[in-house]
C-alpha cells in the first residue's frame, strides 16, 4: 500500500479530461473493445469490495461492462454511468444497467452508493469536480476506487514497438510507446490523488497495486491493438504499418510474448461523517 503524494501534479496526463474527442473515440468499435481488452485480477475486486460498506457500487464510465462484469458476479448491484451512448448500448445488451451522462454533470436523483469505481477512464473524468461528484453521492466510509491496467512488455520487444511508434508517429504522445508500466502514469496518479485530497471529504489516497501476466499470441495483439486510445483516428494506412511493424516484431520474438500487467487503484475512503464537499484552493 502506497500513500500518494500531497503535491499536485504539473503533468499533461493530468489534463486529459478536456480531450474530449479523444475520451469518445472507444465507442468507434465497442464489440472489438469488449473482445480483446484486459480484465482486471479478482484480488483487486475483492479488496475493493471488502474496504467498501456495502454492495451498492456505481461505476463511472463503464464502456461495454468490462469493469462492471467482476463486481456483478462478486454479487454487487452494480449501476453503470457512460458518456458514450454506443459504449452504454453494447453494455446494456449485456444485461447491464446503465444511463448515458457526463459523470460531472449526472443526476443521482437522490441515490447513494458504498463505492464509486472506475477501470480505465477516470481520467477522462475532471479529477476535482469529479471527485466532488464521488463524495456527494457516496455513503459514509464509502469507497472511491479507480484502477487502470498498465502494461509493460518484455523490454527488447517494448524498444522495437517504441522505434514503429516513432518511425511512423514522430513527435507524438505515442512515439515513446504507450507501455511504460505504472511508472508511465505517474503524473496522472498524484493528479487523480489531488483531486480527492482537495475535496475535503476523503481519508488520505492510497495507491494499490496488482501484478499479473497474460501471453498474447501475435494475432491476439493485433487486435487490441487498435482499441488503444487514439488509435482509431489515424490515417488507415498508418494504423495498417503500424499493425504490420508490431506484428513482424511479435514474429521476431517466437509468435507470441507474455505482457506484464499491473492493475493500479488510486483510492480513497469518504469520510464518516458526510458533508458538503469542497474544493480547497
Amino acid at each position: 500500500m502506497t500513500t500518494l503524494p500531497s503535491e499536485p501534479s504539473s503533468s499533461p496526463a493530468g489534463e486529459s479530461h478536456h480531450a474530449r474527442r479523444l475520451a469518445e473515440s472507444f465507442g468507434d468499435d465497442p464489440e472489438r473493445y469488449d473482445r480483446t481488452r484486459p480484465r482486471y485480477p479478482a484480488a483487486m475486486v475483492a479488496r475493493v469490495i471488502a474496504e467498501a460498506p456495502g454492495r451498492d457500487v456505481l461505476d463511472v464510465g463503464t464502456g461495454t461492462g468490462i469493469s462492471a462484469r467482476p463486481f456483478t458476479a462478486a454479487g454487487c448491484r452494480v449501476l453503470g454511468v457512460e458518456v458514450d451512448p454506443r459504449m452504454a448500448e453494447f453494455a446494456a445488451r449485456q444485461g447491464f444497467d446503465v444511463e448515458v451522462a457526463k459523470f460531472e454533470e449526472w443526476d443521482p436523483a437522490g441515490r447513494d452508493f458504498d463505492a464509486v469505481v472506475s477501470g480505465q477512464s477516470w481520467h477522462w473524468v475532471d479529477p476535482v469536480l469529479g471527485a466532488a461528484k464521488a463524495a456527494q453521492i457516496l455513503r459514509p466510509g464509502g469507497r472511491l476506487a479507480v484502477f487502470w491496467n498498465a502494461f509493460a512488455p518484455p523490454a527488447d520487444l517494448a524498444q522495437t514497438f517504441g522505434a514503429v511508434y516513432q518511425r511512423l508517429l514522430p513527435g507524438s504522445p505515442f512515439a515513446r510507446g504507450p507501455f511504460g508500466g505504472p511508472a508511465m502514469y505517474a503524473g496522472q496518479f498524484t493528479a487523480i490523488g489531488d483531486g480527492m485530497r482537495r475535496t475535503g471529504a476523503f481519508e488520505t489516497p492510497e495507491q494499490w497495486e496488482f501484478p499479473w501476466t497474460r501471453r498474447f499470441t501475435r494475432d491476439e495483439w493485433l487486435e487490441q491493438v487498435p482499441t488503444f486510445g487514439g488509435h482509431s483516428q489515424f490515417p488507415p494506412d498508418t494504423l495498417e504499418q503500424l499493425l504490420a511493424g508490431i506484428g513482424s516484431a511479435v514474429d521476431d520474438a517466437g509468435g507470441s510474448f507474455v505482457m506484464n500487467y499491473t492493475t493500479v487503484v488510486i483510492t480513497a475512503r469518504s469520510k464518516a461523517t458526510r458533508g458538503p464537499s469542497h474544493v480547497s484552493r
